[in-house]
């Protein structure tokens, strides 16, 4: 008589929390849908085992500007949609997007220092141009963030937008304005799980709802960090399921970033002919990076070319089919 299998199925306490982005007309906004990502009380993925009821989503990212450091691949992908930016907002949505992540980088002081008013008038003409939500990020400079996603936040106010990023440096102007204006935050820590939860902490102090953050642990693309930062992400969503409350935030990560500024992605001079070809090999690196990520329990990916978007949603359409 054959021995039967033990059950391996894990009981958790705990589960993500659900935050939504986006805000439709009867709710203040003027979005054509709204984007609800985590939920999930089992580890990624295994449907088995609990409830996934929300599926990973898909931002993908645009810049307020022609980026000019940007690999020559992404540029001929995008084509003459990057010299305006509504126009670009438009095609992503139009290649699948399901969130827009704008980066205002004419921002910083060495690339522009573009004005609030300026992020004003890109983000009302983002919003114009989609009706996806939207995530804005700025340019990563402390004080320029404080005065672009002020502005921004006063501009798209009741949309339900993610501001980014909230760091330890700058979250208690970002989130006054979140809470002022009805946004959402990304709280973002350098790879240390302590750090991601105190960050939480400190913003939930400030009485923004917890449904309204979203947590970015930092990651790192294959070959780059992929390996540490899995854990990192993997420890987070543990603690989370097993009743952390301050690590139960759903986590965004910017995988077309990450990816894109590999070496093995940026150039094809002076390498190993073994590479292979440029296009090829560069959007392996991220989609096989998202893939990664995705399984390590990102909820919301930030992608940068429009072929590896079209492969990692037919990666999570499998993904959420339940055997």
């Amino acid at each position: 008589m054959a021995a039967s299998v033990p059950s391996v199925q894990e009981k958790w306490t705990g589960k993500v929390r659900e935050v939504t982005l986006g805000a439709l007309p009867a709710d203040g906004g003027t979005r054509g849908r709204t984007v609800t990502v985590g939920g999930e009380n089992t580890l990624p993925f295994l449907h088995f085992e609990g409830e996934v009821p929300h599926r990973p989503a898909i931002a993908i990212e645009i810049w307020d500007h022609p980026p000019e450091d940007w690999s020559p691949i992404l540029l001929e992908a995008w084509g003459d949609v990057l010299q305006d930016v509504g126009a670009w907002a438009k095609k992503a949505e139009e290649v699948g997007a399901d969130l827009i992540a704008l980066t205002l980088d004419s921002a910083h002081p060495e690339k522009g220092n573009t004005s609030g008013e300026q992020a004003r008038a890109t983000v009302r003409k983002v919003l114009e141009a989609t009706t996806l939500p939207l995530i804005v990020y700025g340019p990563g400079q402390v004080d320029k963030d404080n005065e672009v996603l002020v502005a921004v936040a006063e501009e798209a106010a009741g949309e339900r937008v993610a501001l980014g990023n909230c760091e330890e440096g700058n979250y208690r102007t970002i989130v006054a304005a979140a809470l002022a204006h009805g946004h959402l935050v990304i709280g973002k820590t350098p790879i240390d799980v302590n750090l991601a939860k105190q960050l939480n902490i400190l913003i939930s102090d400030m009485r923004l709802d917890l449904d309204r953050i979203l947590m970015d642990p930092t990651t790192g693309a294959l070959g780059y960090g992929l390996e540490y930062t899995y854990s990192v992400m993997e420890r987070l969503k543990l603690a989370a399921l097993m009743g952390d409350s301050m690590t139960q935030q759903p986590m965004i990560v910017t995988t077309g970033f990450e990816a894109w500024r590999a070496k093995e992605a940026r150039v094809n001079e002076g390498v190993p002919a073994e590479w292979g070809d440029w296009t090829k090999r560069s959007l392996l690196w991220e989609t096989i990076t998202t893939m990664a990520l995705l399984e390590a329990g990102a909820n919301i990916v930030v992608m940068r070319h429009p072929e590896a978007v079209k492969k990692i949603r037919q990666v999570i359409d499998k993904l959420m089919t339940k055997a």
